[in-house]
């Protein structure tokens, strides 16, 4: 496998921004060039960037054993979100990106071809673009994922309050609002769009594990099919490495 890092500089977020890729080498390709191959998008959580999923996890192996390309973006502590400031990280991740890897290394954004994951913050980045650009993703994960802001909302003395409050505005209006996931699935829910096929996990000893539970409840209960995984875990690579291929397994069974 070839890894690539490089630094571009995206119209959406108009900053420098660091960008990691995984692509098989020509003599592993068996006749499939990169434009038909499958393609993952691994998002990071709140404290990392783009490189977290290559340095603490076996993803180049992973990505051989399926001949993957995988896209490995940074996002900052954006949450993945169009923001204020006129910074589009979610425009990024969902329009410009595809299209910056279309134009220099010929991937094509099939959505057959075409999966999402992240951790945290990235497995809310996930969600969303899989409910908002169901088109875009045959498959979406969601790693111990921030998915209920009504619980957040709950919790007034969260550290990361301020912070949020600078991203979203105020934290008690989030439930019901544009950013809420539970928003996003009443409205795929009465547009019955054809959503990817959906997989979550969290840790059972994860103090965000209510949130996946409520979300996948929610789902379950509007008849949207997900695939629904919790066992002993915390928040933490060990959880999210054994994750990653499970969701590779679930996702691309018949690619081994």
């Amino acid at each position: 496998m070839a890894f690539i890092h490089l630094d571009h500089l995206p119209e959406t977020t108009k900053v420098q921004s660091p960008l990691n890729i995984i692509i098989p080498d020509p003599g592993s390709m068996k006749g499939i060039p990169i434009k038909e191959r499958k393609v993952l998008y691994l998002l990071h959580g709140l404290s990392d960037d783009g490189s977290a999923w290559q340095r603490y996890t076996s993803i180049e192996t992973y990505a051989r054993t399926y001949g993957l390309v995988v896209v490995m973006p940074s996002f900052g502590r954006s949450f993945y979100l169009d923001q204020p400031n006129g910074q589009q990280y979610f425009t990024y991740l969902t329009d410009e990106l595809p299209q910056y890897l279309k134009d220099v290394f010929g991937i094509i954004p099939d959505r057959e071809k075409t999966f999402i994951a992240g951790l945290s913050m990235g497995g809310y980045g996930a969600i969303k673009a899989a409910f908002l650009h169901p088109k875009s993703y045959f498959a979406a994960a969601s790693f111990s994922g921030v998915l209920s802001f009504e619980m957040l909302a709950a919790h007034s003395d969260d550290p990361h309050k301020a912070e949020f409050e600078l991203l979203f505005g105020d934290v008690r209006q989030l439930p019901g609002s544009k950013h809420d996931p539970a928003v996003w699935l009443k409205q795929a829910r009465e547009k019955q769009l054809d959503l990817p096929r959906l997989y979550i996990s969290c840790g059972l000893q994860d103090e965000l594990l209510p949130m996946s539970r409520q979300f996948t409840s929610a789902c379950q209960s509007l008849g949207v099919p997900v695939e629904y995984h919790e066992e002993t875990g915390i928040h933490d690579w060990y959880f999210w490495d054994k994750q990653i291929q499970e969701f590779l397994a679930f996702s691309l069974e018949n690619d081994k």
